[in-house]
């Protein structure tokens, strides 16, 4: 459905070709959601939680927050089938200013970051081959505590796969859809492979569920569970990813709302019965603050020999994750430039591969900058930045909610507002503690949300000048 004010969301001048179904959008969600999050954040909540028990309901309570997001955008989607995702929704609800500082978090936050996150998570997993590849044999640079800065073979090899898929990224969407769904495609049968192999021929131990670690933290359980769904949250994000390129999907009325209930409820069931082979395979206490933690599994499942293959295909999942977030990101900030809300350069459409070459580009190189951070302040920053940007758009659905001709789903209207309010409040609650928990890196999030605002407001004055 289209009103005179979703109009404004029009292509103008080269505009993108409606070429990919079900099939491709839900292998996004897949290969967005599925990758960094589920390799590596298992390690770090043993030693934050303690417990096997916590470690799988933290799981689960994400997914239950990573559906009601789903279910609320599949709406917003449906009524604002064009790429842009919360900058659409947001400048709709409440503004260009919202919109614009929308897409800024998008460029830094919701994609950039991301990629250097997969890209030095893959690094790590080729750290079982050659150890100079890991996060630990990194050096410093500059800076200390949370702003500290290292650089290394990591970040070198992180910077090589962010630059190859940048490159095909450039050179068209049927192409990189097909890359895409093939590495989507072996992620799902290395993790399928991984957990039924490591079930039925593992060396592991169900005992393992009973037995505590010692914490590596003092914070009470309570809040650390809550100061531990960013974790959670970065790990599930790409629940929305098909929104971003919804002017790219046949169909979107039937094609965007299924592949995001599909996706991520395929991703929900993976997650948890990830989580259950790792704690299956390793003591909790000997899995704490292991990034690696797929590869140290298969280690103790399967022993040395075999870990190598896992640790490679798990390599490989990472890939579909990072070319995933490459090729999602540049229609967010397309989207935005095209309707004056960000630099022109990045509307431009290639007219031979009718990708937004520039948009690409920029993006990869801030990517490559990111992956001098240390992992687990750029998993922080995400999770904050990205739930203050969902959060807001669910808010926005409230609203379109009271409009004449909106098109309700009747999976947000049970029980409504239950699901958009659950999201609302469960994302206030962990944004109160991540201030309180990590204030330096916060900091560091609400700076760059701010400095969205002054620059869509400096634009603004600049274009009045010249005018």
């Amino acid at each position: 459905m289209t009103t005179g004010r979703q109009a404004r969301f029009t292509p103008a001048g080269g505009s993108l070709l409606r070429q990919l179904g079900i099939a491709s959008a839900t292998a996004i969600v897949v290969s967005n959601m599925v990758g960094t999050g589920i390799f590596t954040m298992t390690g770090f909540l043993a030693g934050q939680l303690g417990s096997a028990n916590l470690v799988i309901w933290i799981w689960i309570v994400g997914a239950v927050f990573a559906l009601a997001g789903a279910f609320c955008y599949s709406e917003l989607g449906v009524n604002f089938p064009s790429s842009g995702g919360e900058y659409v929704y947001l400048t709709e609800a409440f503004g260009p200013t919202w919109g614009f500082m929308d897409g800024w978090i998008s460029f830094f936050a919701g994609f950039s970051a991301p990629i250097a996150l997969a890209a030095l998570a893959f690094s790590d997993y080729l750290g079982y081959f050659d150890p100079r590849l890991k996060q630990e044999s990194a050096f410093h640079l500059f800076g200390s505590g949370s702003w500290e800065f290292t650089a290394g073979w990591a970040q070198a090899a992180a910077c090589a796969l962010i630059a190859v898929f940048t490159i095909l990224n450039c050179l068209g969407v049927r192409r990189t859809a097909q890359v895409q769904n093939v590495l989507t495609t072996a992620k799902i049968l290395v993790i399928a492979t991984f957990m039924g192999a490591g079930l039925a021929f593992g060396h592991g131990d169900w005992a393992h569920f009973s037995e505590p670690a010692i914490r590596t933290t003092t914070t009470p359980i309570f809040s650390q569970f809550i100061v531990s769904l960013f974790y959670i949250y970065v790990a599930y994000s790409g629940w929305n990813a098909a929104t971003y390129i919804a002017e790219e999907l046949k169909h979107p009325a039937r094609t965007l709302p299924l592949s995001l209930f599909l996706g991520t409820a395929l991703v929900a069931a993976l997650f948890i019965g990830l989580n259950v082979v790792f704690i299956y395979a390793v003591p909790l206490e000997a899995m704490k603050n292991h990034m690696a933690v797929g590869s140290l599994s298969a280690s103790y499942l399967f022993g040395p020999a075999v870990s190598g293959l896992f640790s490679a295909g798990m390599a490989v999942s990472l890939m579909a994750t990072v070319n995933a977030f490459v090729t999602i990101g540049p229609r967010v900030y397309y989207a935005m430039a095209r309707n004056g809300a960000f630099f022109t350069s990045a509307a431009k459409v290639d007219p031979k591969w009718h990708t937004p070459v520039i948009a690409i580009v920029c993006q990869g190189v801030c990517a490559m900058l990111m992956t001098f951070t240390p992992f687990l302040n750029l998993v922080f920053y995400i999770g904050f930045t990205l739930n203050f940007s969902a959060v807001l758009s669910v808010v926005s659905l409230l609203v379109f909610r009271r409009r004449q001709g909106w098109r309700k789903l009747k999976v947000v209207s049970f029980a409504y507002p239950v699901i958009p309010i659950l999201f609302i409040v469960i994302g206030i609650w962990m944004t109160i503690f991540g201030m309180t928990f990590k204030p330096a890196v916060s900091f560091a999030a609400l700076l760059t949300i701010a400095t969205g605002g002054l620059a869509y407001h400096f634009r603004l004055r600049h274009a009045s000048r010249v005018s």
